[in-house]
């Protein structure tokens, strides 16, 4: 009988692409893969450092874990394992902690994982992070869409952010390397590609290429697909990436844009590479340009020295941009980052309060947006799940669909006139 493998992701999209590649390589060694809540040989569990709950999730994923199978090998990767080897280590039952250039050699490192008295480290330093390896998943068991990383790494000095000491410094690899895994995600028939990566926009930077070369090159492989960018920061969405986008219909006509403050104060104790006016340039182009466009936006609350008047610009601004959705976060002080050392630290119950105010706002944008949708027709593609009798699915500029279930509408780019928004959903 052959051995199983489970596997938990916290964190980001890219995470999970990775996570997945880890899944199929235990695949190719003849293990099965079984849902975590399962009975399990080995559990990997990859880490996110983004929050500081990080060790705590960690700790009571491994507990959850072990509680299943005491004798299971136990391994923990990602960027909370690159950046705090030493104390998830300690964490009870924990056999091996591995780190960002190691999390694709879990075979080579561990040849019969057999559980271990004590924990193995085996995480290399951040400035040696320069390999990179290519990682695709499918979003879901309905495996119409796939997330491709097409880049890794970060050059960028945001104050609060862990990410470049966990991922080291941007990199990619050329478009016709990019292109053979883009195509085999083709052939294995999804319909939209997600392309990921630690800051997507800064693809081929040291290569002598650049992502709207790339972009060119993917939209002119063969077949009936889209592609998507899962997030590009402000400065790199240049007018060549928006032109294309407009011109060729396998580009999604979405885009998830990092702002992060609304204050120009704010953006620059963050060290962001653009101010407020920029931001709203940009987003007033890309409406002006492309009718209809699904745009969401990343905003951080609670940064260190942010006022009341701070956030009600930010408010403010955001209120009055034609933007569909917002993912707020609140900001959490993370060691060895510049933001820590900063002075005016905004009370938690405040930062809450910021939080909730602006996921109120994001509801009433994404509720406009998608009224707005209704009477339009749209190009969707169908997930294969039966939901009670109904099934789901995403159009171009990111719209959540609700239709009856059809089994001959799954899995192709279709195009319906969505009829009604229910107040959770547009419907078709």
């Amino acid at each position: 009988m052959s051995k199983t493998v489970a596997l938990h992701t916290l964190g980001c999209k890219l995470n999970f692409s990775e996570t997945a590649t880890i899944g199929n390589q235990f695949i190719e060694k003849g293990f099965r893969v079984v849902d975590f809540s399962e009975k399990a040989d080995v559990y990997i569990i990859n880490t996110c450092t983004v929050t500081e709950n990080a060790e705590k999730e960690c700790r009571q994923i491994a507990r959850r874990a072990l509680r299943k199978n005491p004798n299971a090998f136990l391994a923990v990767t990602g960027c909370y394992a690159q950046l705090r080897p030493e104390q998830i280590s300690f964490i009870s039952g924990v056999d091996a902690v591995v780190g960002s250039n190691e999390k694709f050699k879990l075979f080579s490192l561990f040849e019969n994982f057999e559980k271990k008295e004590l924990s193995c480290i085996h995480v290399s330093p951040t400035e040696s992070l320069n390999e990179f390896n290519f990682a695709s998943s499918n979003e879901s068991a309905g495996r119409t869409r796939a997330f491709y990383k097409i880049q890794d790494g970060c050059d960028y000095k945001c104050t609060y952010c862990t990410i470049p000491a966990a991922r080291g410094e941007s990199r990619s690899v050329g478009i016709e390397q990019t292109l053979e895994g883009f195509n085999e995600l083709l052939r294995k028939d999804f319909h939209e590609i997600i392309l990921t990566g630690v800051n997507v926009g800064d693809y081929g930077k040291k290569i002598n290429t650049n992502l709207h070369h790339l972009l060119k090159n993917l939209a002119e492989a063969k077949g009936n697909f889209r592609i998507r960018i899962s997030s590009i920061e402000p400065n790199l969405l240049t007018d060549e990436i928006i032109e294309l986008t407009l011109q060729n219909k396998k580009m999604c006509r979405h885009f998830h844009i990092p702002l992060q403050s609304g204050s120009s104060k704010i953006l620059r104790a963050m060290q962001r590479r653009y101010n407020s006016d920029f931001f709203r340039d940009l987003i007033i182009k890309l409406n002006n340009k492309i009718p209809n466009i699904g745009i969401g936006i990343d905003v951080i609350v609670g940064f260190p020295g942010e006022t009341n008047e701070d956030f009600l610009t930010t408010y403010e601004f955001l209120r009055d941009l034609p933007v569909s959705y917002l993912h707020v976060f609140t900001y959490s002080e993370r060691p060895d980052t510049k933001a820590i050392l900063l002075n005016d630290s905004v009370d938690i119950v405040e930062r809450k309060k910021r939080n909730n105010m602006l996921r109120i706002l994001s509801v009433k944008k994404k509720n406009e947006f998608y009224q707005s949708n209704v009477g339009r027709v749209a190009e969707i593609i169908f997930e294969h799940e039966n939901t009670n009798g109904f099934m789901f699915g995403w159009t171009s500029n990111y719209v959540r669909i609700k239709a009856k279930y059809d089994k001959s509408l799954i899995n192709k780019i279709i195009k319906l006139t969505i009829k009604d928004f229910d107040g959770e959903f547009c419907t078709v």
